[in-house]
């Protein structure tokens, strides 16, 4: 028996358990330290040595953060972020669906330049879309960051959605179509329910994407500030203020976090099918 659980413990060890652990409290420890340090008490976020656990617990970050307008800034990234998801999903759903079920020619040439959109960096066309949105009028206003958002994170939910259009079978449409079903109804009531999985992974992303973008809204929006913007604008010019800081930064966690709990298990299906199908 001993020598089992010797064994067993040295499989432990030695196996892949140590090494999850060691990601875990590495993607973990800042978290908890963010966290920690948003209900600490202004004197005791920098404290020397460091305070690991908030005694006394104090919410004079999060009253910081509120009475400097951060409740705006949620709303501004709620608007922002919703739109342009709702926009991606909806334009991302027909063009996988066309791409991956539809005989079409340039197939190869479309999903070629849709993966260049996808990691071509933002700065670089910061300047002209500036000028666009000057001359159009829409600097400081909603559409100037929800439509850069749409175009620039479309490209990832197209090819998304049309992996999960390939991997599904042309015999469950022709057969509602002979059952008489048209071609909306059998797209709405057969094809569309077995990319859920896609539907949600793409949106997550693209929610998450257009949730923490800062460049852009930097750029074009000086008014309605979203919630990078209004965490940077903080404090004055010869004061940090860090409490408000991790505050901020904490509640601006909890939609993705919520998000990602809710459809996790959507999420690994649907980037394990874009890694295996298409």
């Amino acid at each position: 028996m001993r020598r089992r659980n010797r064994r067993g413990w040295r499989r432990w060890i030695n196996g892949p358990s140590i090494g999850a652990i060691l990601i875990a409290l590495f993607v973990l420890a800042p978290m908890y330290w963010m966290l920690a340090s948003s209900f600490k008490t202004p004197s005791n976020v920098g404290a020397s040595p460091p305070q690991y656990f908030p005694i006394p617990l104090s919410t004079a970050g999060y009253r910081a953060a509120f009475n400097d307008g951060f409740g705006g800034f949620i709303m501004n990234s709620l608007i922002v972020a919703c739109c342009s998801t709702a926009l991606v999903l909806a334009l991302g759903t027909f063009a996988g669906y066309a791409l991956g079920r539809l005989p079409m020619r340039g197939k190869y040439p479309i999903m070629v330049s849709l993966l260049m959109i996808s990691v071509f960096p933002e700065i670089a066309v910061i300047a002209p879309l500036y000028l666009i949105m000057r001359d159009m009028g829409w600097l400081n206003s909603y559409q100037a960051l929800i439509f850069p958002y749409t175009a620039f994170n479309l490209p990832f939910a197209i090819w998304i959605l049309r992996n999960y259009f390939l991997g599904i079978s042309m015999s469950m449409e022709e057969s509602a179509r002979i059952d008489g079903a048209g071609s909306f109804r059998t797209l709405w009531s057969v094809v569309f329910p077995q990319v859920r999985p896609g539907v949600f992974t793409a949106g997550v992303f693209t929610f998450t994407a257009c949730w923490t973008e800062f460049l852009m809204a930097l750029s074009f929006d000086f008014g309605k500030k979203t919630i990078p913007v209004g965490i940077a604008s903080f404090g004055a010019q010869f004061t940090v203020p860090y409490g408000a800081y991790f505050a901020a930064s904490v509640v601006a966690v909890v939609p993705i976090a919520i998000l990602v709990l809710v459809f996790r298990k959507a999420v690994v299906s649907g980037l394990t099918s874009g890694a295996v199908k298409g």
